[in-house]
């Protein structure tokens, strides 16, 4: 075994594999830029419909997992045991679910933005309200994806932020300008494999390290990190089997359903049954990463268990984030070139769901409210222009909100409520549209805006009463026999004996797992009451193209058909929206 003493710089092979990364998706914005055979703004942004299931389902991928999740969940294990890592079951259940209600929809339809089918179902006004909460919360998300890895880094280099925030955002923005959405998708599975490839070498070392597998799996059980049965049915508790496998399915299936940055992807696809595979290689694809990354938490755990001290009791680290790097830099400082690669693999993590997002983003600001909202017909010279203006605006945006972000602390929890919010929200309204053919415009409106308050009130609450310490996840108990003696009293304070949290407000202490379905049925139920109270729609006079296959046998005869591709002019075939 390695002697504990760690390397914490980066020597030049391992700058070396984090350079060679990031040229290497430059160059991929320049082989594509180079390669296209057409500037027309359907190529740009979708290639044609016309790129193939690998790449695709690759991308994918990338756009699920970003720096947060190859820092976040090892050190949710780490902390609350494996009850988490059955939400790979839910991911399962999640990529059903799209594959049967929701992709057919969009599959069919084609549009450039997923946000259109709004105003095509109900009217103008409800998919500029989604559009609108869909961009807000990608360009505050941009800062916190660059973010991340920058610290990671900057942690084992002592280089600014800003510096490595602006190198590779000034790559990936060159690249995602340059290629469009060819260089984004095939740069994405580059990234996969990077970020595969780093997780795999760091976590595979330290198990080997460690003794195998079995030594880890009997040091997490003595410590009681094994937990995979937790029955609770209090919606209180952090993970439960009912949190991780309804909550996390509907928030996983809010994102891949109706989530621009996943459906941009899915259909730019020729055939349904593309999407469908895609779709499928994504769900294993996500699924047997996060069961790499939980196993990486405890490995994480057993490598400090005693005679070693936890690495924030010890003063080795001071948040849960910076974990993984330190043990990185403790079983691989020694081995040039494995700091490197598992940096890059963070950055890959971090470009990868920073170049969809900006792609994704410069669609919806074109469809939904260049000519959506505005009603402009720009021509497809000028709309390139645009969107790949859009993509350097958002790039720089993004890299002047990472002041921000390290400024305030708290914006980070802000950010991530927010996501759940949006995603809630916009799962409600499109299932609303999908599934329930009797609701109008002003149900999905009404419902929209009662879902997003509901949520945002008690995710943005439940951070609020976090950020006080007057709500403290019950993290589980580390032996401290051979740390110091001069632990801090913050650190000590993550560990209450009898603490109550009765007198809290009961939506603030919910478990995190259920704020995206808490919104998503408000979005529903106030929908479908307000669509009611004025006046229901007739199913028969909903285009059948615009609901889900899965509840067609239980709808009548429909009195119109629209043709996909013409639905502007919808006035003279579809009755206009209530």
């Amino acid at each position: 075994m390695i002697a504990d003493e760690e390397r914490w710089y980066f020597h030049w092979m391992d700058w070396l594999v984090f350079t060679l990364m990031l040229l290497f998706s430059a160059a991929a914005g320049i082989w594509h830029y180079k390669k296209a055979n057409s500037s027309t703004t359907l190529e740009y942004l979708l290639g044609r419909r016309g790129l193939g299931i690998f790449p695709v389902s690759a991308s994918l991928i990338a756009s699920f997992i970003s720096g947060v999740t190859i820092l976040g969940t090892p050190a949710e294990i780490y902390n609350f045991g494996t009850q988490y890592w059955i939400t790979i079951f839910s991911i399962l259940f999640s990529g059903i679910i799209v594959g049967n209600i929701y992709l057919p929809v969009f599959a069919a339809l084609k549009l450039n933005s997923c946000y259109e089918y709004l105003e095509i179902r109900f009217n103008r006004s409800v998919r500029m309200l989604i559009s609108f909460i869909f961009v807000v919360d990608v360009i505050l998300y941009q800062s916190i994806v660059l973010y991340v890895p920058a610290l990671a880094l900057n942690q084992v280099t002592g280089i600014s932020i800003y510096l490595i925030g602006g190198i590779s955002c000034l790559v990936c923005v060159f690249y995602t300008v340059l290629g469009g959405i060819r260089a984004v998708v095939w740069t994405d599975a580059f990234q996969v494999g990077v970020m595969v490839l780093a997780v795999v070498t760091v976590t595979s070392l330290g198990t080997y390290q460690i003794g195998g597998p079995t030594e880890i799996w009997n040091r997490a059980e003595e410590a009681n990190r094994i937990q995979f049965l937790n029955f609770d049915p209090s919606p209180y508790t952090r993970h439960t089997v009912w949190s991780v496998l309804i909550g996390s399915c509907i928030y996983t299936t809010s994102y891949i359903a109706v989530n621009q940055t996943i459906v941009q992807r899915y259909t730019s696809l020729s055939t349904m049954r593309a999407s469908k595979i895609a779709l499928a290689i994504f769900t294993i694809g996500v699924m047997l990463f996060i069961s790499l990354t939980c196993w990486c938490g405890l490995v994480l755990f057993a490598w400090w268990a005693p005679p070693k001290c936890d690495p924030r009791a010890s003063g080795l680290i001071k948040t849960d984030d910076q974990m993984l790097p330190a043990y990185v830099m403790q079983t691989a400082g020694h081995f040039y070139g494995i700091p490197g690669l598992f940096i890059a693999g963070i950055f890959s993590a971090a470009l990868s769901s920073l170049s969809v997002g900006l792609n994704a983003t410069s669609v919806v600001l074109l469809e939904d409210f260049v000519k959506g909202c505005f009603r402009l017909k720009p021509n497809d010279r000028a709309s390139t222009i645009f969107v790949k203006s859009v993509v350097i605006f958002l790039g720089i945006f993004a890299l002047g909100f990472l002041f921000v972000v390290e400024q305030l602390g708290g914006v980070l929890a802000v950010t991530g409520s927010l996501a759940a919010i949006a995603a809630g929200t916009s799962f409600g309204v499109f299932t609303l549209g999908m599934l329930f053919p009797w609701s109008n415009s002003k149900g999905a409106f009404v419902g929209a805006i009662s879902g997003f308050i509901i949520a945002g009130w008690s995710s943005l609450g439940s951070n609020a009463m976090i950020g006080t310490k007057t709500i403290i996840p019950k993290k589980l108990p580390v032996d401290l026999t051979y740390c110091p003696t001069n632990i801090s009293d913050d650190f000590l304070h993550q560990f209450p004996s009898n603490y109550d949290e009765s007198h809290v407000f009961p939506l603030y202490r919910l478990s995190y797992h259920w704020f995206t379905g808490l919104g998503a049925a408000v979005v529903i139920i106030v929908g479908i009451v307000v669509t009611f109270i004025t006046g229901p729609k007739d199913p028969a006079d909903i285009d059948r193209k615009l609901l889900s296959p899965v509840i067609h046998r239980f709808l009548p005869v429909p009195k119109y058909d629209m043709e996909i591709g013409s639905w502007q002019k919808r006035s003279s075939t579809i009755p206009p929206s209530n």
